[in-house]
């Protein structure tokens, strides 16, 4: 009885042993520890219809009124941290990247990403060693030296932080300026067109122009002839001749 009792007993190690080399942990398995399905919520985009130059400005300067460390600002681009510490060993930081992309139409995309990561204070003794003709001795005394050591790193997921922050960036962005309206275009005066040339008039061909005529004392019509205030040439120098 107590035989197959011992016989009995390492099979049944055998299988559990092998039983739970088979089960494999879930990290191990070359699956994705957080499921990221892409969805279009908008939870860390916005659109400003202001320019990103502005937009980017806006952003520092509500990062700035929160107690962030803005460590990069430009036109596109600001980057900030801000350290917390929940309990005594634990120190947390909370770091922001805020990205601004210009649109056709004049507005602008805005692009936020915030990453927490989590610090745990480590302490770790030192004892101080003298060298001896025997070899190193170690003494009691020593030194205690602490350290942060990062834990945990993620990327904040809560909409109502980002929902908070554009709401921010709204409130620190310039007053828009409106365009004045263009004005309407001239219309160009319409000119009068130039008379029509007047008709020719047709003359009329073979014409003849009527004679001057006389009438005699006898009642006959004798064609008049031209009158001429010439001298004869014979009377003007009879009458100069003496």
């Amino acid at each position: 009885m107590r035989t197959s009792l011992l016989r009995c007993v390492p099979l049944a190690a055998i299988i559990v042993l092998l039983s739970g080399c088979g089960h494999v942990p879930f990290s191990k398995r070359g699956e994705m520890l957080a499921a990221e399905t892409f969805d279009s919520d908008g939870t860390y985009s916005r659109t400003f219809d202001r320019g990103p130059d502005q937009v980017c400005e806006a952003s520092r300067r509500a990062l700035l009124s929160q107690g962030y460390v803005v460590s990069r600002s430009d036109a596109s681009m600001v980057e900030a941290n801000k350290n917390f510490q929940p309990e005594p060993e634990v120190h947390e930081q909370v770091a922001i990247r805020v990205s601004c992309v210009g649109q056709a139409s004049g507005d602008a995309w805005v692009f936020a990403s915030a990453t927490q990561d989590r610090y745990n204070l480590r302490k770790s003794n030192t004892s101080a060693s003298v060298g001896t003709a025997l070899g190193s001795l170690s003494l009691p005394f020593g030194s205690t030296d602490d350290s942060l050591v990062r834990v945990a790193s993620l990327t904040v997921q809560d909409p109502n932080f980002y929902r908070s922050f554009f709401k921010l960036v709204e409130r620190y962005l310039p007053p828009q300026v409106k365009k004045p309206a263009p004005a309407p275009a001239a219309k160009p005066v319409e000119q009068a067109p130039p008379p029509a040339p007047a008709p020719l008039q047709p003359q009329p061909v073979g014409e003849t122009i009527p004679m001057p005529v006389e009438t005699s004392a006898s009642g006959t019509v004798v064609p008049a002839a031209p009158a001429t205030d010439a001298k004869p040439k014979g009377d003007a120098d009879s009458a100069n001749t003496p």
